[in-house]
């Protein structure tokens, strides 16, 4: 029965994910907001509501190895899993405005969070405070502000395709809405399958944080990206996944340490370099203007190692 549900919840995130990115395209036609800054605000955040749920419930819990490495799995995965197949789909561009702020400021967040929670600046316990929390959710809003502020500034860096239709604003409300609802229902029961079968296996909440809950509750992030790519628009799923990324560090571990400082024994301090490391390659990437297909295939074979280094250290 879990295989069956697990086949189900696929087809219900992709076809919200078709909706989600619809409605979110024509938003960012309406309001001539560039398709990076849609994908990083709406889609980017709309598709990260799973990894709010589950971290924050971990916390709630006293779980804290399942909040932490719910995002720090996703985060791996969001970028070196889904970045990596949506170019295999098709190339991601990568403009000079993305090089200057929005990936260097995600790089710079991993390695913030790493620091706090390894307490770098204090040493002591490896511990995300209440005050690391309030530092990080401070920095989230004074992004999403920078943001749209730049963006407004930089108007002409949203071009429209004449293939694109601008629906009605109440109807794309209704599509990004319906298609985000969808996503997080179908990925809920798809992780809760996937954490069922894999207990009956005797895999540690640790590993399972790492890889199967944060590739289940990245699902929408992969889906809506995957969909975009094959739509051409290449911008909007880059900015979801750096948007994802942001909103995961900044926003859900902030959240989340509200509710109890996070200790986590089972994450490692190659858990935290390999989050860096992946921030880093769309950066790499930007040198060279896009990812290719080359560059994707590269980019999953790493996560691939990653996972199997996970596994092999059961």
């Amino acid at each position: 029965m879990e295989y069956v549900i697990l086949i189900v919840t696929l087809v219900g995130i992709v076809f919200g994910a078709d909706l989600l990115v619809a409605g979110a395209v024509s938003v960012a036609r309406r309001y001539k907001v560039s398709d990076f800054v849609i994908g990083a605000a709406i889609v980017g955040i709309g598709t990260s509501m799973p990894e709010l749920v589950v971290s924050f419930f971990g916390a709630l819990k006293g779980n804290a190895d399942v909040a932490i490495g719910n995002v720090v799995g996703s985060n791996i995965f969001n970028v070196l899993g889904i970045l990596g197949m949506t170019a295999i789909c098709y190339p991601i561009a990568i403009d000079k405005k993305n090089m200057t702020f929005e990936i260097p400021f995600c790089i710079g967040v991993s390695v913030l969070v790493t620091l706090l929670a390894l307490n770098f600046f204090n040493g002591t316990p490896a511990t995300i405070s209440r005050i690391d929390g309030l530092i990080l959710i401070l920095l989230f809003f004074g992004y999403m502000y920078y943001s749209f502020v730049r963006d407004k500034k930089n108007a002409q860096q949203a071009p429209v395709e004449a293939n694109e239709p601008i629906l009605s604003l109440w109807k794309s409300i209704l599509k990004v809405v319906g298609g985000l609802a969808l996503l997080i229902v179908s990925c809920d029961f798809f992780v809760d399958s996937a954490v069922s079968i894999a207990k009956s296996w005797g895999v540690s909440d640790a590993i399972i944080s790492l890889t199967l809950i944060a590739c289940g509750t990245s699902l929408p992030e992969l889906a809506a990206s995957v969909v975009a790519a094959f739509k051409k628009n290449t911008q909007l799923a880059l900015g979801n996944i750096v948007g994802s990324n942001i909103f995961n560090i900044l926003l859900i571990l902030g959240l989340s340490s509200q509710v109890m400082p996070l200790t986590s024994a089972g994450i490692t301090l190659v858990d935290y370099g390999v989050v860096i490391g992946a921030a880093i390659v769309p950066l790499l990437f930007g040198f060279n203007k896009k990812i290719g297909r080359v560059g994707g295939a590269l980019m999953v074979i790493a996560f691939a190692v990653y996972t199997w280094y996970l596994i092999a250290g059961v």
